[in-house]
């Protein structure tokens, strides 16, 4: 058993890994759903050119920042323990690799494709990997510091604020910093649809999601003694509490009742080992009814045109789900205890601030010495034209 444990504990990463893997082509296809025609070749292109582009970034720089480790020994040396470090970086990789993948929702259509890479690199090198070391490796002192307060450190198991609202919060500063689409919005505040291009590409992107999460949070163990049926049906819960909150609030808009489990999956990822299954189950209500009211109301009342609703998704619910984790995470409510809903309270801010400063000063740099938004003939033409000299269809030539 002391040889097998480490193969089988390197065989459960790797599996979670592949499934976290196969949830960037859920990415990719809720946003070839979405955009308009034209710029459907773009947004698949930019998922997997993204992916590639943080491997690098991580493996270079991002999980020396985040682990204080490399990887520039021998492959003997690497290869040891059935190779457990390496795969451990491939599995979160993957969650790196997510942040830019978010990012790419909000941004469809007017981004220019590079000018992205750029950014792309740079934020899974340096911004990311900063707040996934204090949170994940106690680096700085700040986990130190909020259980010494408080009496619990930031809980966030499978990356609610690590992930999800970091991704979130620096996909609001490339939006804002990028401006709407043109046509979205008229010179007096009216605004103009502009409709998805595939509901069912669209569902699948959702469904691709959904079922490579539960490689995302059960996984988050890293250990197959760490395996936790709770992890599964609260995630479980969580998803099919955030689809009939988006059914409903949503009045039966498929757009929102397929990204409504994808708003309980992200809240829950924080409080996933934590929580009674109905505590699981009232996160996800309460995280549909918020992107499906937040989504509304960022399009329509504010004009801010995050395309897939990146930041209602991806960074209000993931702050929600670091919050509820300090909620539902309690003995009195049925959780497991041991959590403080003051350190959820302060990491989770603390999660918003680095992304907002991190996001502001790499688009904000980006834009001033490059440029980030495609033309307007660019953009009228699709990125699709614009960016690869191809459509999606042959026949649509």
């Amino acid at each position: 058993m002391t040889e097998l444990t480490p193969a089988l504990d390197t065989l459960f990463v790797l599996l979670g890994a592949i499934m976290v893997l196969a949830m960037h082509a859920g990415f990719a296809f809720l946003e070839v759903g979405t955009v308009r025609h034209k710029n459907q070749v773009n947004a698949l292109v930019k998922i997997i050119a993204d992916f590639s582009v943080s491997t690098i970034a991580y493996f270079f720089v991002g999980y020396f920042v985040a682990y204080r480790m490399g990887f520039f020994e021998g492959a003997t040396a690497l290869s040891a323990d059935n190779g457990f470090a390496l795969v451990k970086f491939f599995f979160l990789l993957t969650f790196a690799a997510a942040i830019p993948a978010i990012i790419s929702g909000g941004i469809a259509e007017r981004a220019r494709f590079y000018p992205q890479l750029a950014a792309t690199f740079v934020l899974v090198a340096l911004v990311y990997p900063f707040f996934e070391g204090l949170v994940w490796n106690g680096l700085y002192g700040v986990q130190d510091w909020l259980e010494a307060s408080f009496g619990a450190p930031f809980n966030d198991f499978a990356g609610s604020v690590v992930v999800h609202a970091m991704g979130g919060w620096l996909g609001l500063t490339a939006v804002l910093l990028l401006g709407p689409r043109k046509g979205r919005y008229g010179k007096q505040g009216e605004m103009y649809a502009h409709p998805p291009s595939s509901i069912p590409f669209l569902a699948l992107g959702a469904w691709v999601l959904t079922v490579g999460w539960f490689g995302f949070n059960v996984m988050s163990a890293q250990a197959v003694g760490g395996i936790s049926g709770l992890v599964a049906v609260n995630s479980l819960m969580a998803m099919v509490g955030g689809v009939l909150a988006a059914l409903v609030a949503g009045r039966n808009d498929p757009g929102f009742v397929h990204n409504g489990p994808l708003a309980g999956l992200v809240a829950v990822c924080a409080g996933s080992s934590l929580m009674h299954p109905l505590g699981a189950l009232v996160t996800g209500v309460v995280a549909g009814g918020l992107f499906v009211w937040t989504f509304t109301l960022v399009q329509n009342r504010w004009k801010i045109d995050d395309v897939l609703g990146v930041w209602p998704l991806h960074g209000l619910c993931g702050a929600w789900g670091g919050i509820a984790a300090g909620i539902f995470g309690q003995q009195a409510l049925g959780g497991m205890g041991g959590v403080s809903f003051m350190s959820q309270l302060v990491g989770t801010l603390l999660g918003i601030g680095v992304a907002l400063v991190g996001g502001f000063v790499v688009y904000g740099a980006l834009r001033a010495i490059v440029g980030i938004r495609l033309s307007e003939e660019d953009e009228y033409q699709g990125a699709d034209l614009a960016i690869h000299r191809i459509r999606a269809n042959p026949e649509n030539n």
